[in-house]
């Protein structure tokens, strides 16, 4: 994670731009790092369905927050859009 303090000038001049957040705890790890990397000036995306909490309720709520409050700075997209996106980076690449 390049998002410790200290990091995120390395990443940054290593030509890091776009953190993806996937794991566990929606509601605890996800706010652990998502602000920092806004802070930082990352992009941020979010993969919906690879997100989780211990609780539905909380995890609901937090991608609501997500989704909401955050929407000028989070992008959230599925692991398919994700996958496709890359994939189709990948095609233009070697187009060229």
């Amino acid at each position: 994670m390049c998002i410790r303090p200290g990091q995120a000038p390395t990443c940054t001049s290593a030509g890091i731009d776009t953190v993806i957040i996937t794991g566990g705890e929606t509601d605890v790890c996800v706010p652990a790092t998502m602000p920092g990397a806004i802070d930082w000036g990352f992009r941020i995306i979010l993969v919906t369905d690879a997100l989780c909490s211990s609780a539905d309720e909380t995890h609901d709520a937090m991608m609501n927050v997500y989704m909401n409050r955050y929407g000028e700075q989070v992008e959230t997209v599925t692991t398919q859009t994700l996958l496709d996106s890359w994939l189709g980076g990948m095609r233009q690449r070697r187009a060229s």
